[in-house]
């Protein structure tokens, strides 16, 4: 019965481990960069970004889509495949992307150079 009851108090201590371990892993890295960014309204930017770092949306008027990657909460977007059609009124700096860095609701978007070219709010 003794050997019983040591490995019934092995496994639940086992268990309580694992349980507060796994309360510790946090938000897994990306979590900030994932999800839809801007607004679906007509002329406005915006990105749904996948957990492998695959994006899609609009500048407002063109279509884009691509992969890039995510460290954190900082997505490096790889080349961008857009449509390229004629948009008068339309400010199609989303297409000039090179990394968007996320600081609570808000990503930060730069070009190349490290310029900053416009923000997306987190919309879901």
């Amino acid at each position: 019965m003794r050997s019983t009851s040591r490995a019934g108090a092995t496994a639940l201590a086992f268990a309580a481990v694992v349980l507060i371990l796994g309360g510790c892993a946090g938000t897994p890295s990306g979590a900030a960069v994932v999800g839809d960014w801007g607004s679906q309204a007509t002329g406005q930017p915006h990105l749904t970004i996948q957990n492998d770092g695959a994006f899609s949306g609009s500048d407002g008027c063109n279509s884009l889509s691509g992969k890039g990657s995510i460290n954190g909460d900082v997505i490096t977007f790889g080349p961008i495949a857009s449509t390229l059609k004629a948009c008068e009124g339309v400010d199609e700096w989303l297409g000039k992307a090179a990394s968007g860095t996320v600081s609570g609701k808000t990503m930060t978007v730069t070009d190349s150079s490290g310029t900053k070219i416009g923000t997306l709010e987190k919309s879901n």
